[in-house]
């Protein structure tokens, strides 16, 4: 994708070949910086701070990591101390230990002098691939929008295609193209007359920071809404679909994303609006059966609940504090839709329904 005409992936090797580039999210959207992680410390602190931030992107972080690690000490024992080190910053999202898994088992045979170039190829190629998974699911989705606009009633036909969206699942969360947002993308490039209605996300406002930045550097239209205004748009016949992301999917089709996600799902399952999950294979967990009752719920600071982020009339970054003083604040990052509400779930493999046998019947 592209920033000011220039293109970025959300994670490079730097030009020494020893360090990482990184985005840093956390200024986004008023700031556009870069950050370079050299060690494998500071890439757990970029994923735990969410300097980067998506399940996809996480994955590769945390690949990338292993290299780091193994580039100071490549010994057996230093590789399950950076694998632990880097497994433990964010609970939720699979992609994480898959990948930390994909470049422990591709180097543990290995020599130690061999281990740490690797890890850079192993971590290389989990980047190169997601690039490819993602740009598929953007193209599954587009037939799916395609249809989905084609079938409407003779008096919208010309009548912007209109799709809702929660947190942040396109390109910043992945290394290209995104999850959810992929098929924006695609239909907006095919030109389809589409608008996106963007969910906030309190408390990390990850849509009105992230997806309205990413969107409005494409030139895809939208408009950011609160996280409650959903259900009264869908009631009112304002939204064709949604779409949204996902940080863990079990093997029956129950799915884990940003908090707020569930209440969409029953919005649109009230309302008969289509709710789609876009998700490479990475993101599903076939250890786990019962999303709701086995997979761990991250709780992040409450101070992302009490305070916010953003820029001042005299365009410093500051952080205000939203509630009074004394006031607790409680912060699970995400929940579980149960499979049920979930119309089908668009992945790299083609569209399957949200169930074990959907699931199998892609990755067989």
């Amino acid at each position: 994708m592209k920033i000011d005409g220039k293109a970025w992936r959300t994670i490079w090797l730097e030009p020494d070949g020893r360090s990482i580039g990184v985005i840093d999210q956390i200024q986004l959207p008023h700031r556009f910086t870069t950050r370079t992680l050299r060690s494998c410390d500071e890439a757990a602190e970029a994923i735990r701070t969410m300097v980067v931030r998506g399940a996809p992107l996480i994955g590769v972080t945390g690949a990338y990591g292993l290299m780091l690690a193994l580039q100071v000490d490549p010994s057996d024992a230093a590789l399950a101390v950076a694998f632990e080190l880097l497994n433990a910053t964010r609970p939720t999202a699979v992609n994480l230990r898959w990948a930390l898994e994909r470049v422990r088992d591709r180097v543990a045979p290995l020599p130690p002098e061999q281990r740490a170039e690797a890890a850079k190829l192993e971590a290389a190629a989990i980047a190169d691939e997601d690039v490819a998974m993602c740009e598929a699911i953007g193209n599954h989705g587009l037939a799916i929008f395609q249809q989905l606009a084609a079938a409407r009633p003779a008096e919208r036909q010309g009548q912007p295609f209109n799709v809702l969206t929660h947190c942040n699942a396109g390109w910043l969360a992945t290394v290209d193209w995104g999850t959810a947002l992929a098929p924006i993308y695609k239909a907006h490039r095919a030109g389809l007359n589409i608008h996106v209605w963007v969910d906030e996300t309190r408390p990390r406002n990850q849509g009105a920071s992230l997806t309205a930045y990413e969107l409005g550097r494409e030139g895809v239209p939208h408009t950011v809404i609160v996280d409650n205004a959903g259900g009264h748009l869908m009631q009112h016949g304002q939204v064709d679909a949604v779409i949204v992301g996902t940080d863990r999917t079990t093997r029956r089709g129950d799915v884990c994303n940003k908090i707020g996600t569930y209440l969409k799902a029953l919005a649109a399952h009230d309302n008969s609006v289509p709710f789609y999950v876009a998700l490479p294979a990475s993101t599903i967990d076939w250890t786990i059966d019962d999303g709701v009752a086995e997979i761990p719920i991250e709780a992040r600071d409450a101070r992302e609940v009490t305070h916010i982020q953003g820029r001042t009339a005299a365009g410093e970054l500051a952080v205000v504090q939203l509630t009074p003083d004394g006031s607790e604040g409680f912060n699970p990052a995400f929940d579980v839709t149960p499979a049920r509400l979930v119309t089908a779930l668009i992945t790299e493999r083609g569209v399957a329904p949200a169930s074990e046998d959907g699931l199998r019947n892609l990755y067989a």
